[in-house]
C-alpha cells in the first residue's frame, strides 16, 4: 500500500529533520580512477592524475573506517604480491576485475559504503583516466562534493596539472556538473620527507586554479595525506607520523569529511531519474535500474514513464544504501527493481518520470556554454559529442548565436564567426536521437550539458530554450 503523496512528502521532511546533522553528501574522488561519496545523501567525487593514488586512498580510507576487515586485507595483500604488484594492495579491493587489476586503472563503477561519526557515505568509484573519460562524467554527475586526490613526488603533481594533464581537466567537469565543495588531498608526501614546503608549493598553484574554475575558496580545503600508510586519513599518531606533526596540525581528511554541507533537496519537484546502469534484477525476468534522484521522491508500487521511448514500468521495490525502503528520496541513489517492462526499453541515460510530469524531449536547443582552453576554435556546423549524465549522443553545433559578457550576461557580439578559448556564448545545438533536457533556470542537475570533440572536452554549459 502506498503512501499518499502528501502524507509522504510530510513522512521524508520529518525524517530528514530527524536527521540533523547527517544528512548525505555525495562525493566525488578525483585521481586517476574518479569516484563518487555518497554522505547522508550529499555525493562526493574524487579526482586526480593517474597514479595519484586515488584507489589506494579509498582502499585504505575503508580500512580505517572498518568497512575492509583484517581478512579481506590479507586476501587482497597476497593477490596484488603474487601478481608482481605488492603497491597496488589497498588499490585492490576497488578495481575488482581482472582487467583492472593487470592494468591498475579503475574502468567502471563501483558502489561501496563507509561509515563516519556523523556520515554515512555512500564510495561511487568511477574511472577518471582519460580513456574513459564519459565513465567519469557519469560518475561525477552524481556528486555534490569533490575530493581531488594529487601526487606530491617530485615531476608527477605537474605532469598531472600541466596543459593536458588529467587534474585540470577533471577538475573543470567536475565544476561544470554542479560540484562547488572541494577536499585536496595532497597524497605521497612521505615520498619527499614530508616536505611543507612542497605541500605549500602545490596548494599555491591549486588555488588561484580552483578559484578560476569556479571553485570558492571558502568551499576549498586542503590536507596533507600519506595513503598508503594511513597517515592523516582518520589521525596521525605514532612515529610515523611526526615529520608531519612537525608543522601540520590541522583537520584529518576524515575530519573534513565530516564538515561538508548537504545541498538543499527538492523532494517536491516532479521526480526524475536518470538511468546510469541496467541489469538483472530480482525473479525471473525481472529487471533493475540505478541511478540517483535528481527531484522528488518515488516509492513502491509507482508507475513511471522511460523517456525517451513510450514504455512505462512498475516499482516493485528499491534499495538505498543495500537496504529495502519503501521510498527514496532527492539526493538518494538508489536501485529499483521494475516490473512490465523489458531490459531492451531501458538504457543508461534514460530518464525515469511520473506519468503526469513527463520531461520535455530535446533536438535543437540552445545553450549558454563557456569554452575550455581549447587549441581549435567552435565553428558552425562543428561535429561533438554532448554529454548529460550518463547519455552522450552525436551533436552539431547548427548556430553560433553570440558572445556573451560572462559578468553582466550582455551580448558582446552577434553572429560570431568561431569561438576560441575562454569565450562565454550562446549557441544552437542539433542532436540526432532526441533526449530528455529541461532548462537550468527549471531544474540545475537536469539542465546542465558537457561538450566534447575528438576525446577532448571542449565547453560546457546550461540548456536554456528547445526549439520545436
Amino acid at each position: 500500500m502506498t503512501f499518499a503523496r502528501e502524507k509522504l512528502l510530510e513522512e521524508v521532511k520529518r525524517i530528514n529533520d530527524a536527521q540533523d546533522g547527517r544528512k548525505g553528501v555525495s562525493v566525488v574522488v578525483i585521481g586517476a580512477p574518479l569516484s563518487c561519496l555518497h554522505i547522508n545523501g550529499l555525493f562526493h567525487a574524487f579526482l586526480g592524475h593517474v597514479d595519484a593514488g586515488k584507489s589506494t586512498l579509498l582502499g585504505r580510507l575503508m580500512y580505517e573506517l572498518g568497512e575492509l576487515d583484517e581478512k579481506i586485507r590479507r586476501a587482497n595483500e597476497r593477490g596484488s604480491s603474487s601478481a608482481g604488484k605488492s603497491s597496488f594492495s589497498w588499490a585492490w579491493g576497488l578495481d575488482g576485475t581482472t582487467e583492472e587489476r593487470e592494468r591498475g586503472i579503475t574502468m567502471d563503477i563501483a558502489l561501496r559504503s563507509l561509515k563516519t561519526t556523523h556520515r554515512q557515505i555512500t564510495v561511487l568509484d568511477a574511472p577518471g583516466h582519460k580513456d574513459f573519460i564519459p565513465n567519469m562524467i557519469s560518475g561525477a554527475s552524481q556528486a555534490d562534493c569533490a575530493l581531488l586526490v594529487v601526487d606530491a613526488t617530485t615531476g608527477e603533481f605537474e605532469a598531472g596539472f600541466e596543459k593536458g594533464g588529467q587534474t585540470r581537466e577533471h577538475l573543470l567537469l567536475t565544476r561544470s556538473l554542479g560540484v562547488a565543495q572541494v577536499i585536496v588531498a595532497i597524497n605521497k608526501l612521505d615520498q619527499v620527507e614530508w616536505s611543507e614546503s612542497r605541500y605549500e608549493e602545490i596548494c599555491a598553484v591549486l588555488r588561484p586554479f580552483l578559484a578560476q574554475s569556479g571553485f570558492h575558496p571558502s568551499k576549498t580545503k586542503f590536507v596533507p595525506v600519506g595513503a598508503m600508510q594511513g597517515i592523516n586519513l582518520l589521525q596521525r599518531e605514532g612515529a610515523d607520523s611526526s615529520s608531519l606533526r612537525e608543522w601540520y596540525s590541522g583537520p584529518t581528511l576524515v575530519d573534513f569529511l565530516d564538515q561538508l554541507d548537504p545541498p538543499a533537496r527538492d523532494v517536491t519537484a516532479p521526480l526524475r531519474i536518470p538511468i546510469s546502469n541496467v541489469f538483472k534484477g530480482q525473479g525471473s525476468g525481472a529487471v533493475a535500474v540505478s541511478g540517483r534522484l535528481i527531484a522528488g521522491i518515488v516509492q513502491t508500487g509507482e508507475r513511471l514513464r522511460v523517456l525517451p521511448g513510450d514504455e512505462s514500468a512498475i516499482v516493485k521495490s528499491i534499495e538505498v544504501e543495500d537496504k529495502f525502503v519503501p521510498w527514496a528520496a532527492a539526493g538518494s541513489n538508489a536501485t529499483l527493481n521494475l516490473s512490465g517492462i523489458e531490459a531492451i526499453n531501458l538504457g543508461i541515460g534514460s530518464v525515469l518520470c511520473p506519468l503526469t510530469d513527463l520531461i520535455p524531449l530535446a533536438t535543437v536547443f540552445t545553450a549558454r556554454i563557456i569554452v575550455f582552453d581549447i587549441q581549435v576554435p567552435i565553428t558552425a556546423g562543428t561535429s561533438v559529442e554532448l554529454h548529460h549524465h550518463s547519455r552522450d549522443v552525436p551533436a552539431t553545433t547548427l548556430k553560433l548565436i553570440s558572445t556573451i559578457d560572462r559578468s553582466s550576461g550582455n551580448v558582446i557580439k552577434s553572429n560570431p564567426r568561431v569561438l576560441t578559448k575562454g569565450t562565454s556564448a550562446e549557441v544552437q545545438i542539433g542532436l540526432r536521437p532526441r533526449i530528455p533536457l529541461e532548462p537550468f533556470s527549471v531544474n540545475k542537475d537536469m539542465g546542465r550539458i558537457l561538450i566534447r570533440r575528438a576525446g577532448e572536452t571542449i565547453a560546457a554549459g546550461e540548456f536554456d530554450i528547445q526549439h520545436l
